[in-house]
């Protein structure tokens, strides 16, 4: 143990996480500013009558549509800070808070790139990554620093390593390896893109890709670990982030994770990118280490359990039996990404027991395309869904309804089945960590 805790405290140049927070910053400036750019801001956090929120985050509610234009605004101009180390300390916590609030706003809007941009946030919060090639060193000179513990900067590439090698484990699955689901389904409607779209209608290259995308993601983070291969791994982090960024609408993620990689790379690369910038910083040569302080040896400690539960948190799934991609048990918050085509619809059968009266319910009157979409495969926005019909009625004058709901799901090209026993009153289902026994089992 005290090999290890002197190994994670040797000194070790900041240049490669000052860099990395400009360049995380940055691309999150411009990614905020694309974001509102295509009229999302209105589209996911104004339009919406109704959000589905997460468990025990009920209290989270958007602002309306100034207030979440205002949230909007302060995010950009967060991560602009964070960018340039002006008043870093203010900036990185608030663009974790402003974040985080806007991932927590709907569920339907989840996506793992912006769970990882909330936890690196989050780490940001803590490291000094400001003390060295920033505005506020600028400001304040004696917060400069050269050198920090090791295990700050370590800290952002075991991060960055967990993305990858926990995507890795989970697409070692029967469907993404044998049977190349659901690549199977994505690459031929592609075949249009330039130079190697014609090779997308064959079923080999789907298995090729899925095989290919498993060991990169298991290997890439221990390559980009060894100097000798460094190099070379970075060259197939560019290719893979740029190929999927074409073949997948996926926003700015690929070039997230290209930039954000660069942090594996040594001090004297990143001094090298900084001494591009001496025009606007003057850079010495002055060799300042940060002093292990009690509040870095707590910070230390934290950061250690941080890593422990999210270690930890991906396998969640193993206390629930079935087929994770159809309940969805255990799912969320676990690096699953792009593994699953899944598709249905949910038909909300309302019986009024005072009167007797059966109805249907017009998803649509209540929910964006988007949000109906979402909903109708996961069974519990189905139930939150349900809870919220509930409560609507009874405001209405029908305090004892009944609501079932018959819903159809097809799973990575599978025959489309039932996902939601019809049987049962969802109106008296709670949400809870239990397991579900009101989702059918998926039959083989």
């Amino acid at each position: 143990m005290n090999k290890f805790l002197a190994y994670i405290q040797k000194p070790v140049h900041i240049a490669p996480l000052a860099m990395f927070r400009v360049l995380f910053g940055g691309m999150m400036f411009f990614s905020i500013l694309r974001f509102a750019s295509k009229g999302w801001i209105y589209d996911l956090y104004v339009k919406p009558s109704y959000f589905f929120t997460y468990m025990g985050f009920s209290w989270v509610k958007p602002l309306g549509e100034v207030g979440m234009y205002l949230v909007f605004i302060a995010l950009a101009l967060s991560f602009l800070f964070v960018m340039l180390g002006y008043f870093y300390r203010i900036a990185s916590v608030s663009a974790f808070v402003l974040f985080t609030y806007v991932e927590l706003i709907d569920k339907s809007n989840y996506l793992n790139h912006y769970y990882f941009i909330s936890i690196v946030s989050f780490l940001l919060c803590f490291l000094p990554a400001h003390r060295y090639f920033s505005f506020d060193v600028w400001r304040k000179p004696s917060l400069k620093v050269s050198h920090v513990p090791f295990w700050m900067t370590a800290a952002i590439k075991l991060q960055l390593g967990m993305v990858y090698f926990f995507a890795g484990v989970a697409k070692i699955n029967h469907d993404w390896l044998f049977n190349a689901m659901p690549l199977r389904l994505w690459l031929p409607p592609r075949q249009d893109m330039p130079i190697i779209g014609t090779l997308f209608t064959y079923t080999w290259v789907a298995y090729f890709f899925s095989w290919f995308g498993c060991i990169y993601d298991l290997t890439i983070p221990f390559f980009l670990c060894f100097k000798k291969t460094r190099t070379w791994a970075y060259v197939f982090v560019i290719l893979f982030h740029v190929l999927t960024g074409m073949l997948f609408y996926i926003g700015m993620f690929p070039y997230i994770m290209i930039v954000s990689t660069l942090v594996f790379f040594n001090a004297d690369f990143h001094l090298k990118i900084i001494a591009w910038f001496n025009k606007l910083f003057r850079i010495n040569s002055k060799e300042i280490y940060l002093p292990l302080e009690e509040r870095y040896s707590i910070l230390r400690n934290f950061l250690l359990l941080f890593f422990s539960i999210q270690i930890v948190l991906p396998f969640r799934y193993a206390a629930y039996s079935g087929k994770l991609f159809w309940h969805e048990e255990g799912f969320r918050f676990s690096w699953r990404v792009m593994l699953m085509e899944k598709g249905g619809y949910a038909i909300f059968k309302v019986k009024d027991k005072d009167s007797g009266r059966n109805w249907e319910v017009r998803n649509y009157d209540f929910l964006t395309p988007v949000q109906e979409k979402m909903m109708s495969t996961q069974p519990d926005m189905i139930l939150q869904f349900t809870h919220f019909l509930a409560e609507k009625y009874h405001k209405k004058g029908m305090p004892n309804v009944e609501i079932k709901v018959e819903c159809y799901v097809t799973l990575n090209g599978s025959p489309s089945r039932l996902l939601i026993n019809p049987e049962v009153d969802l109106t008296k289902v709670n949400e809870s960590f239990k397991k579900r026994d009101w989702v059918l089992p998926f039959e083989e």
